[in-house]
């Protein structure tokens, strides 16, 4: 006698934990692990600058860590964590932000041509804020005001940036319908349809 077929419900769990098919993978464990760390530190040496010196002072050198390991893997890292496939000319960015206000700009896979340029633009001020910072730890910054200012103008310089790279987001999220905050968590992101760019 025949076995019956088997239905769904004889699947094993891990079929139906499967990522549906209209998804794809885009950001790796390191780009989001990155991209969550530096938040976080910057985050705390944002509200500990004379509360707690010392953690202050190492969540700096952690980020300045972060972005040192993020230059690398974009050189050796996944495909959409390369630095070659999402930076870009200044045209493109340019040609790019011009569709954004317009309100005709593709949808990439990776980082759009803004993002790609806003990553770069990001990682050079954190390094900056972190240089300026541990500049004045020694004998010979330490007290000098051109150098504090320099810190304090950077740090600021990079919460500005944040808050514009936060509303990009959001923009980003909604013309496209697609929740990119998740996708930054998952590392999974919409297939790419016809008109969009992976």
């Amino acid at each position: 006698m025949p076995k019956p077929a088997k239905t769904d419900r004889a699947l094993p769990a891990q079929a139906h934990a499967r990522p549906s098919l209209d998804v794809v993978r885009v950001w790796d464990r390191v780009v989001r692990g990155f991209h969550w760390a530096l938040v976080l530190s910057f985050a705390i040496a944002w509200f500990t600058p004379q509360s707690a010196e010392n953690i202050h002072h190492w969540a700096g050198y952690a980020a300045a860590s972060l972005v040192a390991m993020r230059l690398v893997w974009g050189i050796v890292g996944t495909p959409y964590a390369r630095f070659s496939q999402f930076v870009r000319d200044p045209a493109t960015v340019l040609r790019y932000l011009l569709a954004i206000i317009k309100g005709s700009e593709a949808r990439y896979i990776g980082h759009n041509p803004a993002g790609g340029a806003m990553v770069i633009v990001l990682m050079a001020m954190m390094v900056s804020v972190a240089v300026t910072g541990w500049m004045q730890t020694t004998d010979a910054y330490f007290g000098v005001s051109w150098v504090e200012d320099a810190h304090s103008l950077a740090a600021h310089g990079l919460l500005a940036l944040v808050l514009v790279h936060i509303g990009g987001v959001a923009m980003a999220s909604l013309r496209h319908n697609e929740n990119l905050v998740r996708a930054m968590i998952t590392g999974r992101k919409r297939k790419a349809a016809p008109a969009d760019i992976a």
